[in-house]
């Protein structure tokens, strides 16, 4: 089974619309300041060699960039930004594993699934 998943998330079809995925979302370069609009004609040259390494779990994400960012409240909070290369391998995973997890989660689970968030989990408690 891990096979057929790999090769689902390795396929052209998922890791294009992973692509198109990071793109739409835009957001800032991680620690190797390639930027979303840098992605694709990095992936378009060296697409294969990202492939393989996905297939044979020879991938290794980079390091994540750390920053702080202000607090309605005041404070600060720190936030990991993964390079776009590596959001792109998340975007992939998540499009194959999704469909398989979520049906399976609990109804009363509401923490980062789609379609559901604190809010809901405060009226659904209410």
């Amino acid at each position: 089974m891990h096979e057929e998943l790999m090769e689902q998330v390795v396929s052209e079809e998922n890791l294009e619309r992973a692509l198109r995925a990071v793109k739409r979302n835009r957001g800032a370069a991680g620690i190797d300041k390639m930027s979303t609009e840098e992605l694709e004609p990095h992936f378009r040259r060296h697409g294969a060699e990202i492939r393989a390494k996905l297939a044979s779990g020879r991938w290794t994400p980079s390091p994540v960039k750390r920053v702080e960012i202000p607090k309605p409240g005041g404070g600060k909070r720190q936030l990991g930004i993964p390079t776009v290369m590596d959001r792109l391998v998340q975007q992939a995973l998540l499009q194959v594993l999704q469909p398989i997890f979520e049906p399976r989660f609990s109804e009363s689970s509401w923490g980062f699934r789609p379609g559901r968030g604190a809010h809901d989990a405060v009226r659904s408690a209410q």
